[in-house]
């Protein structure tokens, strides 16, 4: 049985990453006034980012048509795949999974499970590169849902933005009324909630400085409660200097944990703005 693993591109892989466990990665679009532009093909994180200081509107994004879907996993079949694990961002805050889902029902050439990450950035990255790796090594269908369902429930995430119009204009931060209308210079936290994986406001303060303990007592907390090892990611919206000095702080105080960096790609960065920091984790998959 031949599996193929399919994203999207807010999952952000390095291309290393897509190439050595042949990961199929589809473009998702943002739209500045009425261009649109593929994230990663079209637009680059630093154009995009420019492109957002430039322009008086906000940005928008599209999800992939799913004639576009359709065409990538009837190319797939023709490949001599026979299953197909298509791995997107969290259905609360986009409809592209449940329209996949609906559409999967009526391919007969291919088995397509379509798989809700109930995250995005390269946390989502983490499980479609889990599961090519699987998939390369023969591992059955089944077992590789298990293991995808295993590390999805060790994510945990504390993210900080600066600007939250589009999070709120977008409907995508389900409890705005928590942190709209508070005086300048408040630093709203954000999490995907565990029982509704919805992106919520579970905490404010009044300088990044203390939004920053706040995210890592998060974490340290994280880390009190597992019984694997974690592997940690700091994630930065063009702001590489202050990610990379984040990222160095927290490699003093857990020197024994894997940690990467990564960053806020046009998709999302069109939804928190420039400026945003996040910390995340998940259980390290290559040590347990």
């Amino acid at each position: 049985m031949k599996i193929a693993i399919v994203t999207d591109s807010t999952s952000y892989l390095p291309q290393e990453i897509v190439d050595k466990y042949h990961i199929t990665v589809v473009p998702i679009e943002v739209v500045f006034n009425t261009k649109t532009y593929r994230e990663d093909i079209d637009i680059t994180t630093s154009e995009f980012y420019d492109l957002l200081q430039e322009s008086p509107e906000l940005p928008s994004t599209a999800q992939p048509s799913l004639g576009e879907m359709m065409n990538v996993y009837d190319k797939l079949a023709k490949e001599g795949y026979d299953n197909v694990i298509s791995i997107h961002l969290a259905s609360t805050i986009s409809g592209f999974v449940n329209n996949l889902k609906s559409a999967a029902q009526t391919i007969d050439d291919i088995n397509v499970v379509v798989y809700d990450s109930h995250i995005t950035v390269r946390l989502m990255g983490y499980l479609a590169q889990e599961a090519a790796k699987m998939a390369q090594e023969d591992k059955p269908l089944d077992e590789i849902i298990a293991r995808l369902d295993s590390l999805r429930a060790s994510i945990g995430e504390s993210f900080v933005v600066d600007d939250l119009k589009n999070l709120v204009k977008g409907g995508r931060l389900s409890n705005a009324s928590a942190v709209i209308g508070t005086v300048l210079n408040i630093k709203p936290l954000l999490e995907f909630d565990n029982q509704t994986h919805a992106i919520v406001a579970y905490d404010k303060v009044r300088s990044m400085k203390k939004a920053k303990l706040k995210a890592e007592e998060k974490l340290a907390n994280a880390m009190q409660d597992a019984d694997y090892p974690l592997r940690l990611l700091v994630i930065d919206a063009d702001d590489k200097e202050a990610g990379d000095r984040w990222a160095e702080e927290l490699k003093e105080k857990y020197p024994d944990n894997t940690l990467e960096r990564s960053y806020f790609g046009p998709v999302i960065g069109a939804h928190l703005g420039k400026g945003a920091l996040a910390i995340a984790w998940i259980r390290d998959f290559d040590k347990s």
